[in-house]
């Protein structure tokens, strides 16, 4: 009985920490669709590489929500020693384990696929607003900057942009040289010349570079969701 009440107030503790996340991811998702640029010029160029290929303000919403009805599930469930709050909470993290799993798999064995995908939307985009539209602009240098990288394939990808058309020349951190200085202006010739690598194999390069981090990160969140579907199981087969 000592030990079912020590596990239930971890499963209440550890569940109002998760309650917690929730809502502060929430908030953060809010704030970045609706004010991106901030949050961009507040966390640095890192942040802006992921807001190239995924909306992060609507996934830190998603994860908000998610973590916030996990939270509240494992927190009411443990506390009032509810039998359907406990089962759902286990399905909810078992299914979001399976989907981690299935996403895992899917991104090592098609890497290339996501990268022809990607290609053939964010291009265009880049084609269309890079220089004419004014905070898709900033993420993209941002990025660019952060990573040392030019467009997502290299610096054809800005050929026929707003920004080509008015200046007849390429962003300048698609001429970067081999000390890191960009060179000025950046003209078909030394944007060829430097041949500076797109950001999405860029920053490929740097997940594989930080695997070890990556996998341990990975490995960390997964065995705490493997403990908390076995806590979550623990109280509901000792419920009467």
């Amino acid at each position: 009985m000592q030990c079912f009440s020590f596990i239930k107030n971890m499963m209440v503790f550890f569940n109002t920490l998760i309650f917690l996340c929730g809502a502060a991811l929430l908030a953060v998702g809010i704030w970045v669709s609706v004010d991106g640029p901030s949050f961009v010029k507040i966390f640095g160029p890192m942040s802006s590489s992921a807001m190239q290929f995924i909306n992060v303000g609507y996934f830190l919403i998603a994860a908000g929500v998610v973590l916030f009805v996990l939270g509240f599930l494992g927190c009411y469930g443990a506390k009032s020693e509810n039998k359907c709050a406990l089962m759902t909470f286990f399905f909810i993290i078992l299914l979001i384990f399976v989907a981690e799993i299935a996403a895992a798999v899917v991104a090592l064995v098609y890497t290339t696929m996501a990268e022809e995908f990607l290609k053939m939307v964010v291009v265009p985009a880049i084609k269309k607003d890079y220089g004419s539209q004014k905070d898709f602009t900033q993420v993209w240098n941002y990025t660019m900057e952060g990573l040392k990288c030019c467009g997502f394939n290299n610096y054809t990808d800005f050929e026929d942009s707003p920004y080509f058309k008015e200046n007849q020349l390429f962003p300048p951190y698609c001429c970067i040289n081999i000390n890191g200085t960009a060179e000025e202006p950046c003209t078909m010739y030394e944007a060829q010349k430097n041949s500076v690598q797109g950001c999405f194999k860029q920053l490929l390069h740097d997940i594989r570079t930080n695997a070890f981090t990556v996998g341990g990160v990975a490995f960390g969140i997964g065995a705490l969701e493997l403990a908390a579907m076995i806590v979550s199981m623990y109280l509901y087969c000792h419920l009467k």
